[in-house]
């Protein structure tokens, strides 16, 4: 077994800026550890696991492949970076480094992307791919959306018996399925003969098409539209539906709602990485981590759903809830930080407060996603949580709404419904 994890390329993220700015997004920290890392982790309790692939067109650099050396030597399993050219999509990425991915006789491997949160139930859907029998049947993972926010994704009809796919429509403009793609995928090497005939066709017709102005490239491949669509109704692709947790990391505001959901996680998965009251420390209310190295006055009151990360200074009455707090950043005497995230040094003065408005999926449908919402409505900026860019300043007694702070910036006043440039 191996897995490929793609995370994109630079141009990508831009929904996540300005944090995406100075940290690949795969390698920003939910829940105390990188995004990609919960991945990885999933990956490597697989039995069977051989090797972990990542895929994506950033140029190799320090803090990558800094994650990877140390993410080999703690989950014992060897893990690459392949880089690639250009943005080939989801199929083309995979379909470019084929022999890699099957070399050593790979029976089958995992697809997963990097902008989920998930509980990445692995070993049950290779228990299900098992079970068909069939070693060229690939396995969608896939969750159950209410019927306006299926819309929004790669909607799945399967046969309620069999879990085959009948039919697949990537972000229909009608109501098809309540079932949508996880962006999770189990495929045997058959698959990469599927996404061959696209690749063939693709340059049939980029022939017939010579005038076309050449931007585009046959090794473009969309997995969703282009092998999806195909496969559907064939009886090769299957459905696995789960019941956990799952998300996507999009923006900013869905990195604090996937952050939660995995220090839940936490409590059966990791419990040394939470918080507990002691004696002479901070007040902790629900799940909270925090980094080793962090300072903590004892008169803090942190929690719940908080992210505390390395060398961050907390002073004395300082309130944070629903946020993540990145390296280095120091919260000054009785501030009060609400649904925000700090970047990377920034400091807030004594008595300021930061405060955004939370985009939590409803909470009395079981099945709501979160939103992924614009920037801006009628001119507008949305009400969304606070965003701090890295090494930002701002000033005692002051309050920060709904905005959003680019790097390097020293605030003077209070600001409300702003991107403060």
């Amino acid at each position: 077994l191996k897995a490929v994890i793609l995370i994109g390329g630079p141009q990508k993220g831009t929904r996540f800026r300005p944090l995406s700015f100075e940290v690949p997004k795969p390698l920003f920290p939910v829940a105390g550890v990188p995004m990609v890392q919960h991945h990885i982790e999933a990956c490597a309790k697989v039995p069977g696991m051989k090797e972990i692939l990542l895929m994506g067109f950033y140029q190799p650099h320090e803090a990558l492949s800094r994650f990877l050396v140390s993410a080999q030597q703690e989950f014992k399993i060897p893990i690459r970076y392949l880089q690639e050219y250009a943005a080939l999509g989801t199929g083309g990425g995979i379909y470019h480094f084929r022999d890699q991915i099957l070399s050593g006789g790979a029976e089958a491997f995992f697809v997963l992307n990097a902008d989920v949160c998930s509980e990445f139930p692995l070993q049950e859907m290779l228990e299900f791919w098992q079970q068909h029998g069939d070693v060229h049947s690939f396995v969608i993972l896939g969750t159950t959306a209410n019927r306006t926010q299926a819309l929004n994704y790669g909607c799945i009809v399967a046969n309620v018996d069999t879990q085959e796919v009948q039919h697949y429509v990537e972000k229909p403009s009608t109501f098809v399925s309540e079932i949508i793609n996880c962006g999770i995928y189990l495929f045997a090497p058959a698959i990469f003969q599927h996404i061959g005939e696209v690749f063939q066709r693709n340059q049939q017709e980029l022939a017939l098409e010579e005038s076309s102005n050449g931007w585009q490239r046959a090794e473009v491949i969309r997995l969703e539209q282009d092998v999806f669509t195909a496969l559907a109704g064939s009886g090769k692709l299957y459905v696995y539906k789960t019941d956990g947790f799952w998300s996507q990391i999009k923006s900013a505001g869905s990195a604090i709602y996937a952050s939660r959901l995995y220090l839940n996680q936490y409590s059966k998965s990791h419990p040394e990485r939470l918080a507990q009251n002691k004696p002479g420390g901070p007040v902790i209310r629900g799940n909270v981590y925090i980094h080793p190295t962090a300072s903590i006055d004892s008169t803090a009151v942190l929690g719940p759903n908080v992210s505390i990360g390395e060398g961050v200074t907390v002073g004395a009455g300082v309130r944070v809830r629903e946020s993540i707090v990145l390296h280095g950043a120091s919260l000054h005497d009785h501030t009060c930080v609400l649904n925000t995230i700090v970047g990377w040094d920034s400091t807030i003065g004594r008595w300021a407060r930061v405060e955004g408005t939370p985009s939590d999926p409803n909470p009395n449908d079981p099945y709501a996603k979160i939103d992924s919402e614009t920037l801006f409505r009628d001119g507008r900026l949305t009400p969304s949580i606070t965003i701090l860019g890295c090494s930002v300043t701002i000033p005692a007694e002051v309050v920060i709404l709904n905005s959003i702070v680019l790097p390097h910036k020293e605030l003077s006043r209070s600001y409300k419904n702003q991107i403060i440039l």
